[in-house]
Formats: C-alpha cells, sequence, structure tokens
C-alpha cells in the first residue's frame, strides 16, 4: 500500500536531508587472497612432472650395456664426456625410499632447479633397491624437453646406482 505524501511531510522531509551528501560507491571487488611465490613455484613444478612425466611412454634405451641417452639433436659426443667423467655434477638427488609419485616430482623440481641456476649437470641417485626407480628413471629423463642426454654415473658418483644428467639451459653462457 502506497499512501502518498501529504504537502507537510514532503516539506519536512525535504527539510531533514537537506545538506546531505550521497555516499560514493565502494569499488573494491572481492578476490581470492593472492598465492605466495613459492606456492606457484611448488604447482609449476607438480604441473610439469604431470605433463612430461608418462610411465606408458618407452622410449628407446640400451638393453646392454651402461644405461645412456643422447636426444636426437645433441652431439653423441656429450654422451660420451658424460662417461669419461669430463662433466661434474654441482646438484645432487637422492632418490633412496622415494615412491615413484614422488620421485616424479622431485626429478622435475631438480630439472626446474638446474634451469633456474644455470647448471649444466646434475647426479640422480636412483640406487638400487627393487628396480623400479632405476627402471622408471632414465624413462622419464628421456621424455623431459630439457634434458639434452644422461648416462650411468662413475664410480665415484654412484657407479650404475646413479645417472649423470646433462640439462639444456638455453643460450644461457655455462661453466663446465
Amino acid at each position: 500500500m502506497n499512501k502518498e505524501l501529504n504537502k507537510d511531510e514532503l516539506a519536512e522531509f525535504q527539510q531533514f536531508v537537506e545538506g546531505i551528501t550521497p555516499l560514493t560507491q565502494d569499488k573494491r571487488h572481492f578476490r581470492p587472497p593472492a598465492t605466495s611465490r613459492k606456492q606457484l613455484e611448488v604447482k609449476e613444478v607438480q604441473i610439469q612432472a604431470d605433463s612430461y612425466f608418462s610411465d606408458i611412454y618407452q622410449p628407446l634405451l640400451p638393453v646392454q650395456g651402461p644405461m645412456r641417452w643422447c636426444r636426437e639433436d645433441v652431439d653423441a659426443m656429450e654422451t660420451k664426456r658424460l662417461r669419461r667423467g669430463d662433466y661434474i655434477p654441482e646438484l645432487l638427488l637422492d632418490l633412496h625410499g622415494y615412491r615413484q609419485t614422488e620421485a616424479k616430482l622431485e626429478i622435475a623440481a631438480l630439472i626446474h632447479a638446474c634451469i633456474q641456476s644455470h647448471l649444466l649437470c646434475c647426479c640422480v641417485m636412483h640406487g638400487h633397491g627393487s628396480g623400479v626407480l632405476k627402471q622408471q628413471v632414465p624413462m622419464w629423463l628421456a621424455q623431459h624437453p630439457q634434458i639434452k642426454a644422461f648416462h650411468q654415473a662413475p664410480k665415484e658418483w654412484g657407479g650404475d646406482a646413479a645417472l649423470l644428467v646433462l640439462v639444456d639451459i638455453g643460450d644461457r653462457p655455462h661453466r663446465r
């Protein structure tokens, strides 16, 4: 029910609101809280691990002799340099006691750290154990686009229980 205001009430209302300014509209939008840089890096590494590493893909790896692999566009001499120990690994990753899913994330984080720190060579120690990681780690490394080559490590870096990995850091200068 709408009541019509009589002239006295209307005049009284106008007198009452005289000099009042309207409130300004608050244009603040509510957004989700910003994620920290650390959380973004962890999420990026996890996405990379999920997207690059497949348990189904079977690259052509040697059956006999030391474990080795070289990307097609990389000189085979790089594999020989890894075997001889010309490259000294600057980062070591020990996967002893890790499950496959944890190992995937750690390998992705290692590759990411090498690229961020401009490190050309790293060492992944998978151990002997039941042989699951020893079999899977080379397959995962061969799938990653930033891996140039890898070779079974020399004795001083773990022998047949480790791999020396050559990482593609792009056009950035590196030291050997």
